[in-house]
């Protein structure tokens, strides 16, 4: 039978120790010393104590416990001389059956870790979702993470070992995250959605309006349907949109969702983790009969990533009656207006249609997003939730120095106008001055030299520039600082720039009465309250124009990456960022 939290809160502490054995390999300290922190108001307050327990004992003790751990597919797989709980986790990602190549090659990557390192590689095998990550995902993590820097990857070990911890805890406790695991494999099947040609090479790209994008779009309405909403359409500018409605007719809407357009080559849950969400809260209601007094619309939002046209936020800024009409005529890489798109997926592509879409604040009691964090802060600091204080104001602008193309060979250096050089100068201010600030941040990603030569001198260089500070008049200095050097830059190197303004948006503030119910939220599961500011950017920095705001963030697993494949979270950190959204709403049921 598993063991219960009340259980372990009452237990002697021996008896209690025991009920914890083998979660640490080899070190039941770690358990016995979180145990006089007892007692536990949920399993996650426990794993969080022990997490804390580890972090006080000092790299000695950490490093004593990362070569506690066997190597994996190593000598003491083979020799069946591992604990039960390796067995089993090594037995479920199927290393007991590699073949010979596998093995061989697992064996090479061990001793070059080691090599390295001077510890065993730690990875915990039953992966995200706890169900076991296949031999091929896990000799890509060997190979990825045997080129981290030393101080990183003893880092990455330990987080390693709290899941598999975590894991652990949850077998002993009966304990499944059914809720995460639902937000997991709803994610699961929509990235089955891509554009042909990164669907070929296995990659996640869905931009606005494509095939893959509609295909998206069909898919969750089809959800939203499934888990009980009453009302379920697609939009003018091709928002999915559902309503859970209230008790009693004609109350206020909480409003909630997040994008599922993505970026090229990214990952499954930036957007979309904060439509499932609250899809699983919507469900949960259903199926218990439950109305609250007011009414839950879900947006998913279908364009935030400004990806196939300069039109970022257009979906959640029609909303907010802020789409710019000039954006319709604008065309993509292929030379399809924005218009044509949306007619080709049968929506109106009429501003009278998208102008109707403003919603009217008096109707709405506030707008709340669930996203994954998209950084490495809660992933170091080893917790799955955290309440967001602010989103950062951006600008992002399109960029071009035009200096003189000439030969390589004979055009001396001090009489050359290099255009890319002039950008690269450019880019390194842009570096140096954001860091200045100490939370700013400024970014060059694209960067291109127009028909360039090897042995051509570049006469033309287009960059993008993004920037970013916590507030409107910090992020503005920066980048009147990015504009005088530019033309600094510029007079001294004989070039001239363009600097075009394609995206603009405010800083947002939370709501100090919503981000005050997220903060409830976290503490009624166990969870101390973190605060952190957001450098990325989300619909709710729209929103925030028209209604009050307030954000929660879900860790993220591979030091927090995001717009890329290796993107990740748990289901059980899934699990607690639905258990908070459900909280949420019991507060404002309650407030009603």
């Amino acid at each position: 039978m598993p063991y219960t939290l009340d259980q372990l809160n009452a237990a002697p502490a021996p008896e209690a120790a025991r009920m914890l054995d083998g979660l640490y390999e080899h070190s039941p300290w770690i358990a016995e010393q979180a145990l006089t922190q007892r007692p536990f108001a949920s399993l996650a307050a426990l794993k969080l104590a022990m997490v804390r327990v580890l972090e006080a004992a000092g790299r000695e003790a950490q490093l004593a416990l990362i070569r506690a751990h066997p190597e994996l597919a190593g000598k003491a797989m083979v020799a069946q001389a591992l604990t039960a709980e390796s067995t089993h986790e090594q037995r479920t990602a199927g290393l007991t059956h590699c073949t010979p190549e596998e093995f061989a090659r697992i064996q090479r990557l061990n001793a070059d870790y080691n090599a390295k390192f001077g510890w065993p590689f730690i990875l915990a095998v039953r992966g995200p979702r706890g169900t076991g990550l296949s031999r091929t995902q896990i000799i890509e993590a060997f190979e990825r993470r045997l080129h981290s820097h030393p101080d990183a990857e003893f880092q990455e070990c330990l987080r390693h070992i709290h899941r598999i911890v975590e894991i652990r805890l949850n077998d002993k406790f009966g304990a499944e995250p059914t809720l995460g695991n639902l937000v997991w494999d709803w994610q699961e099947h929509l990235a089955q959605y891509s554009e042909p040609s990164y669907a070929e090479r296995g990659e996640l790209t869905v931009t606005y309006l494509t095939e893959a994008h509609r295909a998206c779009a069909a898919h969750i309405a089809q959800t939203m349907r499934e888990v009980g909403c009453d009302e379920v359409h697609i939009d003018a500018v091709g928002n999915v949109v559902g309503r859970y409605h209230a008790a009693t007719p004609g109350a206020p809407c909480l409003l909630t969702g997040s994008h599922y357009d993505t970026v090229r080559n990214g990952g499954k849950y930036d957007g979309r983790l904060g439509i499932y969400v609250p899809l699983a809260g919507v469900r949960e209601l259903h199926q218990a009969g439950q109305r609250l007094p007011f009414g839950i619309e879900i947006v998913a939002f279908a364009e935030e990533e400004g990806q196939r046209y300069k039109a970022t936020f257009l979906a959640s800024g029609a909303l907010v009656g802020s789409f710019d009409s000039a954006w319709l005529d604008q065309t993509d890489a292929d030379g399809v207006t924005m218009r044509q798109a949306m007619q080709t997926a049968g929506l109106p592509g009429t501003l009278e249609a998208i102008a109707a879409l403003k919603r009217d604040p008096a109707h709405y009691l506030g707008f709340v997003e669930v996203h994954i964090e998209q950084g490495p802060v809660l992933n170091e600091m080893n917790l799955p939730l955290g309440v967001v204080t602010s989103i950062n104001g951006s600008v992002r602008l399109m960029g071009e120095a035009v200096g003189t193309a000439s030969h390589a060979g004979t055009t001396p250096m001090d009489r050359r106008a290099d255009a890319a050089c002039a950008v690269a100068e450019l880019m390194l201010f842009v570096e140096q001055r954001a860091r200045r600030d100490g939370d700013s941040v400024g970014t060059v990603g694209q960067l291109q030299v127009p028909h360039g030569s090897v042995n051509v001198v570049p006469g033309r260089c287009a960059f993008t520039l993004d920037l970013r500070a916590p507030s409107d008049a910090q992020r503005d200095a920066l980048l009147a600082d990015v504009r005088a050097e530019m033309q600094a830059i510029a007079q001294r190197r004989g070039v001239r720039f363009t600097l075009e303004e394609t995206m603009r948006a405010s800083a947002a503030p939370s709501d100090p009465a919503w981000q005050a119910r997220w903060e409830r939220a976290v503490q009624a599961l166990g969870l101390p309250i973190f605060r952190l500011p957001s450098g990325a950017g989300h619909d709710a920095m729209k929103l925030n124009t028209l209604l009050p705001q307030a954000m929660l963030f879900v860790r993220g697993q591979n030091g927090g990456i995001s717009h890329n494949p290796l993107e990740s979270t748990t289901s059980d950190d899934m699990e607690l960022a639905v258990r908070a959204f459900q909280h949420l709403l019991q507060q404002v049921a309650s407030e009603c």
